[in-house]
Protein backbone atom coordinates (compact mmCIF):
# COMPACT_ATOMS: atom_id res chain seq x y z
CA UNK A 1 0.00 0.00 0.00
CA UNK A 2 1.20 3.26 -1.15
CA UNK A 3 0.05 6.34 1.43
CA UNK A 4 1.28 8.86 -0.70
CA UNK A 5 -0.30 7.94 -3.90
CA UNK A 6 -3.63 8.62 -4.32
CA UNK A 7 -5.82 6.60 -6.98
CA UNK A 8 -9.33 7.92 -6.31
CA UNK A 9 -10.25 10.97 -4.82
CA UNK A 10 -14.19 11.83 -4.24
CA UNK A 11 -14.80 15.28 -3.49
CA UNK A 12 -17.84 16.83 -2.31
CA UNK A 13 -20.19 14.34 -3.64
CA UNK A 14 -23.68 14.52 -4.03
CA UNK A 15 -26.40 12.19 -5.56
CA UNK A 16 -30.01 12.99 -5.68
CA UNK A 17 -32.94 10.70 -7.22
CA UNK A 18 -36.25 11.91 -8.57
CA UNK A 19 -37.50 15.73 -8.40
CA UNK A 20 -39.64 18.21 -6.88
CA UNK A 21 -41.73 16.16 -3.76
CA UNK A 22 -40.45 12.76 -5.05
CA UNK A 23 -36.38 14.30 -4.68
CA UNK A 24 -34.23 11.96 -2.43
CA UNK A 25 -30.71 13.07 -1.24
CA UNK A 26 -29.08 9.19 -1.60
CA UNK A 27 -25.20 10.85 -0.94
CA UNK A 28 -24.76 14.48 0.91
CA UNK A 29 -21.68 15.83 0.34
CA UNK A 30 -19.33 12.94 0.75
CA UNK A 31 -15.25 13.48 0.85
CA UNK A 32 -12.64 10.40 1.18
CA UNK A 33 -9.48 9.38 -0.52
CA UNK A 34 -8.19 5.95 -1.88
CA UNK A 35 -4.39 5.16 -1.76
CA UNK A 36 -2.29 2.86 -4.20
CA UNK A 37 -2.67 -0.86 -2.89
CA UNK A 38 -4.78 -0.86 -0.41
CA UNK A 39 -8.63 -2.08 0.86
CA UNK A 40 -10.94 0.98 1.40
CA UNK A 41 -13.78 -0.14 3.30
CA UNK A 42 -17.12 1.78 3.26
CA UNK A 43 -19.67 0.82 6.26
CA UNK A 44 -23.21 0.93 6.85
CA UNK A 45 -26.84 -0.06 7.42
CA UNK A 46 -29.12 -1.12 4.06
CA UNK A 47 -29.93 1.95 2.49
CA UNK A 48 -27.11 4.16 3.96
CA UNK A 49 -25.83 4.65 0.60
CA UNK A 50 -22.93 2.72 0.40
CA UNK A 51 -23.12 0.96 -3.16
CA UNK A 52 -24.88 4.31 -4.30
CA UNK A 53 -21.34 5.47 -4.26
CA UNK A 54 -19.71 2.47 -5.67
CA UNK A 55 -21.82 3.01 -8.32
CA UNK A 56 -21.63 6.65 -8.77
CA UNK A 57 -17.46 5.51 -9.22
CA UNK A 58 -19.20 3.09 -12.13
CA UNK A 59 -20.73 5.73 -13.17
CA UNK A 60 -23.85 4.02 -12.90
CA UNK A 61 -25.28 6.21 -10.85
CA UNK A 62 -25.10 10.41 -11.91
CA UNK A 63 -23.34 12.47 -9.97
CA UNK A 64 -25.18 15.47 -8.93
CA UNK A 65 -22.47 17.82 -7.37
CA UNK A 66 -19.09 17.19 -6.58
CA UNK A 67 -16.15 15.40 -8.59
CA UNK A 68 -15.13 11.81 -8.35
CA UNK A 69 -11.20 11.66 -9.79
CA UNK A 70 -9.29 9.11 -10.75
CA UNK A 71 -5.18 9.42 -11.18
CA UNK A 72 -5.97 13.19 -10.78
CA UNK A 73 -8.85 13.10 -13.83
CA UNK A 74 -12.30 13.19 -13.75
CA UNK A 75 -14.77 10.63 -14.11
CA UNK A 76 -18.18 11.90 -13.78
CA UNK A 77 -19.74 14.20 -16.59
CA UNK A 78 -18.54 14.45 -19.67
CA UNK A 79 -15.45 13.25 -20.86
CA UNK A 80 -13.46 11.76 -23.90
CA UNK A 81 -13.46 8.47 -25.71
CA UNK A 82 -10.07 7.70 -24.45
CA UNK A 83 -10.30 7.98 -21.09
CA UNK A 84 -13.61 6.34 -20.99
CA UNK A 85 -12.19 3.29 -22.78
CA UNK A 86 -9.68 3.61 -20.75
CA UNK A 87 -11.57 3.74 -17.38
CA UNK A 88 -14.05 0.71 -18.19
CA UNK A 89 -10.87 -1.49 -18.45
CA UNK A 90 -9.33 -0.18 -15.12
CA UNK A 91 -12.63 0.09 -12.74
CA UNK A 92 -14.10 -3.28 -12.24
CA UNK A 93 -16.67 -4.02 -10.09
CA UNK A 94 -17.77 -7.41 -8.00
CA UNK A 95 -21.59 -7.16 -7.50
CA UNK A 96 -23.44 -8.81 -3.99
CA UNK A 97 -25.58 -10.69 -6.02
CA UNK A 98 -24.12 -13.82 -7.48
CA UNK A 99 -27.27 -14.90 -8.84
CA UNK A 100 -28.62 -11.75 -10.28
CA UNK A 101 -25.25 -10.33 -11.79
CA UNK A 102 -24.53 -12.85 -14.32
CA UNK A 103 -26.80 -13.54 -17.49
CA UNK A 104 -28.51 -16.90 -17.07
CA UNK A 105 -28.93 -17.41 -20.99
CA UNK A 106 -25.16 -16.95 -21.69
CA UNK A 107 -22.44 -19.33 -21.25
CA UNK A 108 -19.52 -18.12 -18.43
CA UNK A 109 -17.11 -18.06 -21.88
CA UNK A 110 -19.25 -15.34 -23.21
CA UNK A 111 -20.24 -13.82 -19.50
CA UNK A 112 -16.05 -14.03 -19.17
CA UNK A 113 -15.16 -12.27 -22.00
CA UNK A 114 -18.43 -9.56 -22.49
CA UNK A 115 -15.78 -6.60 -21.45
CA UNK A 116 -12.77 -7.66 -23.65
CA UNK A 117 -15.77 -8.15 -26.46
CA UNK A 118 -16.38 -4.20 -25.85
CA UNK A 119 -13.06 -2.67 -25.37
CA UNK A 120 -11.38 -4.95 -28.28
CA UNK A 121 -9.21 -5.92 -25.62
CA UNK A 122 -7.83 -9.28 -27.29
CA UNK A 123 -5.60 -9.98 -29.99
CA UNK A 124 -7.45 -12.96 -31.93
CA UNK A 125 -10.01 -15.84 -30.85
CA UNK A 126 -7.29 -17.92 -29.61
CA UNK A 127 -6.27 -15.28 -27.21
CA UNK A 128 -9.56 -14.72 -26.06
CA UNK A 129 -9.62 -18.28 -25.24
CA UNK A 130 -6.78 -17.73 -23.14
CA UNK A 131 -7.56 -14.83 -21.31
CA UNK A 132 -10.96 -16.71 -20.13
CA UNK A 133 -9.12 -19.64 -19.18
CA UNK A 134 -6.26 -18.04 -17.39
CA UNK A 135 -9.27 -15.45 -15.52
CA UNK A 136 -11.28 -18.64 -14.27
CA UNK A 137 -7.89 -20.97 -12.76
CA UNK A 138 -7.02 -17.15 -11.37
CA UNK A 139 -9.91 -18.06 -9.05
CA UNK A 140 -9.63 -21.52 -8.59
CA UNK A 141 -12.20 -22.94 -11.35
CA UNK A 142 -11.60 -25.38 -13.95
CA UNK A 143 -11.02 -24.18 -17.88
CA UNK A 144 -13.68 -26.31 -19.03
CA UNK A 145 -16.40 -24.39 -16.75
CA UNK A 146 -16.74 -21.82 -19.75
CA UNK A 147 -18.85 -24.27 -21.64
CA UNK A 148 -21.49 -24.68 -18.90
CA UNK A 149 -24.38 -21.91 -17.90
CA UNK A 150 -24.61 -20.01 -14.04
CA UNK A 151 -27.33 -22.23 -13.23
CA UNK A 152 -25.15 -25.18 -13.05
CA UNK A 153 -22.71 -23.60 -10.27
CA UNK A 154 -23.59 -22.89 -6.46
CA UNK A 155 -22.93 -19.78 -4.93
CA UNK A 156 -19.78 -19.26 -3.95
CA UNK A 157 -18.45 -20.40 -8.01
CA UNK A 158 -20.85 -17.92 -9.30
CA UNK A 159 -19.62 -15.34 -7.68
CA UNK A 160 -15.46 -16.56 -8.46
CA UNK A 161 -16.88 -16.31 -11.85
CA UNK A 162 -18.09 -12.43 -11.14
CA UNK A 163 -14.63 -12.28 -10.12
CA UNK A 164 -13.06 -13.83 -12.78
CA UNK A 165 -15.04 -11.63 -15.40
CA UNK A 166 -13.75 -8.48 -13.18
CA UNK A 167 -10.17 -9.93 -13.82
CA UNK A 168 -10.17 -10.73 -16.85
CA UNK A 169 -9.86 -7.00 -17.99
CA UNK A 170 -7.00 -6.22 -16.05
CA UNK A 171 -8.11 -3.49 -13.83
CA UNK A 172 -5.86 -1.52 -11.56
CA UNK A 173 -9.06 -0.90 -8.81
CA UNK A 174 -11.99 -2.97 -8.19
CA UNK A 175 -15.55 -1.92 -5.96
CA UNK A 176 -16.62 -5.13 -4.42
CA UNK A 177 -19.87 -4.55 -3.54
CA UNK A 178 -20.66 -7.17 -0.36
CA UNK A 179 -19.24 -9.69 -2.06
CA UNK A 180 -19.57 -12.14 0.26
CA UNK A 181 -23.04 -11.40 2.29
CA UNK A 182 -25.07 -13.61 -0.19
CA UNK A 183 -22.55 -16.41 0.73
CA UNK A 184 -22.55 -19.65 3.15
CA UNK A 185 -20.23 -19.10 5.82
CA UNK A 186 -18.21 -21.92 5.29
CA UNK A 187 -17.75 -20.16 1.29
CA UNK A 188 -17.02 -16.42 2.79
CA UNK A 189 -13.44 -17.21 4.00
CA UNK A 190 -12.21 -18.53 1.05
CA UNK A 191 -13.87 -15.89 -0.97
CA UNK A 192 -12.29 -13.39 1.12
CA UNK A 193 -8.77 -15.13 0.82
CA UNK A 194 -9.09 -14.76 -2.73
CA UNK A 195 -9.98 -11.52 -3.07
CA UNK A 196 -6.25 -11.03 -0.78
CA UNK A 197 -4.29 -13.37 -2.56
CA UNK A 198 -5.69 -11.44 -6.30
CA UNK A 199 -5.03 -8.25 -4.40
CA UNK A 200 -0.92 -9.07 -3.76
CA UNK A 201 -0.52 -11.04 -7.11
CA UNK A 202 -1.99 -8.04 -9.42
CA UNK A 203 -1.38 -5.44 -7.39
CA UNK A 204 -4.93 -4.39 -7.29
CA UNK A 205 -6.73 -1.49 -5.13
CA UNK A 206 -9.79 -2.25 -3.25
CA UNK A 207 -13.17 0.01 -2.19
CA UNK A 208 -14.89 -3.01 -0.17
CA UNK A 209 -18.23 -2.02 0.70
CA UNK A 210 -19.64 -4.04 3.70
CA UNK A 211 -22.11 -3.90 6.72
CA UNK A 212 -20.54 -6.71 8.13
CA UNK A 213 -17.79 -5.46 10.50
CA UNK A 214 -16.08 -8.82 11.28
CA UNK A 215 -15.24 -8.98 7.93
CA UNK A 216 -14.13 -5.07 7.42
CA UNK A 217 -11.65 -5.93 10.21
CA UNK A 218 -10.42 -8.57 8.44
CA UNK A 219 -9.91 -6.90 5.28
CA UNK A 220 -9.80 -3.61 5.28
CA UNK A 221 -6.86 -0.76 5.65
CA UNK A 222 -8.87 2.00 6.18
CA UNK A 223 -12.74 2.01 7.24
CA UNK A 224 -15.41 5.29 6.40
CA UNK A 225 -18.57 4.58 8.27
CA UNK A 226 -21.15 5.88 6.58
CA UNK A 227 -24.96 6.80 7.59
CA UNK A 228 -28.08 8.45 5.63
CA UNK A 229 -25.71 9.65 2.91
CA UNK A 230 -23.06 11.51 5.11
CA UNK A 231 -19.36 9.75 6.30
CA UNK A 232 -19.49 10.13 9.79
CA UNK A 233 -16.14 8.61 10.80
CA UNK A 234 -13.34 7.86 9.45
CA UNK A 235 -10.19 6.23 10.40
CA UNK A 236 -7.33 3.25 9.75
CA UNK A 237 -9.81 0.48 10.85
CA UNK A 238 -7.62 -0.90 14.35
CA UNK A 239 -8.02 2.74 15.53
CA UNK A 240 -11.32 2.87 14.13
CA UNK A 241 -12.46 -0.40 15.74
CA UNK A 242 -10.44 0.18 19.30
CA UNK A 243 -11.26 3.90 19.71
CA UNK A 244 -14.70 4.99 18.04
CA UNK A 245 -15.51 8.47 18.56
CA UNK A 246 -18.57 9.00 16.69
CA UNK A 247 -22.19 7.80 18.47
CA UNK A 248 -23.55 5.57 15.41
CA UNK A 249 -20.16 3.97 14.84
CA UNK A 250 -19.81 2.81 18.39
CA UNK A 251 -23.50 1.74 17.99
CA UNK A 252 -22.32 -0.41 14.94
CA UNK A 253 -19.49 -1.97 16.62
CA UNK A 254 -21.23 -2.65 19.68
CA UNK A 255 -23.62 -5.04 18.04
CA UNK A 256 -20.95 -6.89 16.36
CA UNK A 257 -21.23 -10.70 17.83
CA UNK A 258 -18.53 -11.77 20.63
CA UNK A 259 -16.99 -15.63 19.97
CA UNK A 260 -16.72 -15.52 24.26
CA UNK A 261 -19.92 -16.63 25.42
CA UNK A 262 -19.18 -14.98 28.64
CA UNK A 263 -18.63 -11.50 26.70
CA UNK A 264 -21.78 -11.84 24.84
CA UNK A 265 -23.64 -12.30 27.47
CA UNK A 266 -22.36 -9.54 29.32
CA UNK A 267 -22.18 -7.02 26.25
CA UNK A 268 -24.19 -3.50 26.05
CA UNK A 269 -25.49 -2.86 22.86
CA UNK A 270 -25.32 0.98 22.14
CA UNK A 271 -28.65 2.26 20.47
CA UNK A 272 -27.89 5.35 17.69
CA UNK A 273 -30.37 8.00 18.76
CA UNK A 274 -29.88 10.79 15.76
CA UNK A 275 -31.87 13.27 17.75
CA UNK A 276 -28.66 13.28 20.52
CA UNK A 277 -26.80 15.96 18.18
CA UNK A 278 -27.61 19.72 18.80
CA UNK A 279 -27.10 20.59 14.71
CA UNK A 280 -29.77 23.48 14.87
CA UNK A 281 -27.50 26.30 16.41
CA UNK A 282 -24.24 24.56 15.08
CA UNK A 283 -23.97 22.55 12.58
CA UNK A 284 -21.59 19.71 11.91
CA UNK A 285 -18.20 19.48 9.77
CA UNK A 286 -15.55 16.70 8.86
CA UNK A 287 -12.65 17.19 10.98
CA UNK A 288 -9.26 15.43 11.32
CA UNK A 289 -9.15 15.02 14.90
CA UNK A 290 -5.92 13.13 14.95
CA UNK A 291 -3.82 12.28 12.02
CA UNK A 292 -6.07 10.14 9.39
CA UNK A 293 -8.59 10.17 12.11
CA UNK A 294 -11.49 12.27 10.71
CA UNK A 295 -15.14 12.52 12.55
CA UNK A 296 -18.25 14.52 11.74
CA UNK A 297 -18.98 16.85 14.57
CA UNK A 298 -19.77 20.54 15.86
CA UNK A 299 -17.31 22.15 17.94
CA UNK A 300 -19.19 21.31 21.03
CA UNK A 301 -18.90 17.32 19.75
CA UNK A 302 -15.51 17.62 18.71
CA UNK A 303 -14.33 18.97 22.31
CA UNK A 304 -15.85 15.62 23.87
CA UNK A 305 -14.22 13.61 21.22
CA UNK A 306 -10.93 15.17 21.95
CA UNK A 307 -11.39 14.24 25.55
CA UNK A 308 -12.08 10.75 25.67
CA UNK A 309 -9.09 9.96 22.87
CA UNK A 310 -6.66 12.01 25.45
CA UNK A 311 -8.44 9.61 28.24
CA UNK A 312 -7.26 6.73 26.13
CA UNK A 313 -3.83 7.91 25.58
CA UNK A 314 -3.18 8.11 29.37
CA UNK A 315 -4.27 4.39 29.86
Amino acid sequence: MSLNEVLVEVKNLKVVFGKGKNKFIAIDDVSFDIFKGETFGLVGESGSGKTTIGRAIMRINEVTEGQILYHGKKLNGKISKEWDREITQKIQMIFQDPMASLNERAKVDYIISEGLINTKNFKNEADRQQKVRDALLNVGLLPEFSSRFPHEFSGGQRQRIGIARALVMEPEFIIADEPISALDVSIRAQVLNLLANLQQQNDLTYLFIAHDLSVVRFITDRTAVIYKGKIVELAETEKLFSNPLHPYTRALLSAVPEPNPYKERDKVVEIYDPSQHNYDIQPPSFFEIEEGHFVLANEEELERYRTSLKMEVSK
